[in-house]
């Protein structure tokens, strides 16, 4: 938690609840992707926008996991010729980049092995003091070969 010489390790758990807009190299991604939720925008609701979504990730290699990653996908598929983009770390840049939550876990580091699973839910709300900001919580089993893990995370964008 060394930070050019400071100890920063006072405010990690702070910093750590607030995920992160970056950009996330392909390479680093060791998982399978999941669609969450989708929105019909000629539909959807406010209320729609507030949701619990189940997902299941599969590992595509051996490695340690520190974050999950989230992007959108835009289709507008009544247009006569494809028109649409993606977020995701395998999409040409944009500047909505990706949105990383990264696990405060104290104990070890999680590890997978090729075939694992992450199975878990995210649920995402409007923040009640601040209908600006989003509260998710991010819940999941990562079932490994030698180990599972269980993790839980509350996190504030805002």
């Amino acid at each position: 938690y060394n930070v050019y010489g400071f100890d920063m390790s006072c405010i990690r758990k702070v910093a750590i609840k607030e995920p992160l807009v970056d950009s996330v190299d392909n390479r680093q991604v060791m998982t399978s992707h999941c669609l969450l939720k989708e929105f019909d925008l000629k539909t959807v609701r406010v209320e729609d926008l507030s949701f619990t979504a189940n997902f299941t990730l599969d590992a595509t290699r051996n490695d340690y996991i520190h974050a999950l990653v989230a992007y959108f996908t835009v289709e507008f598929s009544k247009c006569h010729k494809y028109c649409g983009f993606s977020t995701g770390p395998d999409a040409p840049y944009t500047h909505w980049k990706q949105t990383l939550f990264y696990f405060d876990h104290d104990d070890e580091d999680i590890m997978l092995h090729k075939g694992d699973k992450i199975t878990g839910k995210l649920n995402l709300r409007p923040n009640p003091k601040n209908d600006r900001d989003l509260d998710f919580d991010i819940d999941f089993i990562a079932q490994g070969q030698q180990t599972q893990t269980k993790y839980r995370g509350e996190y504030r964008m805002h």
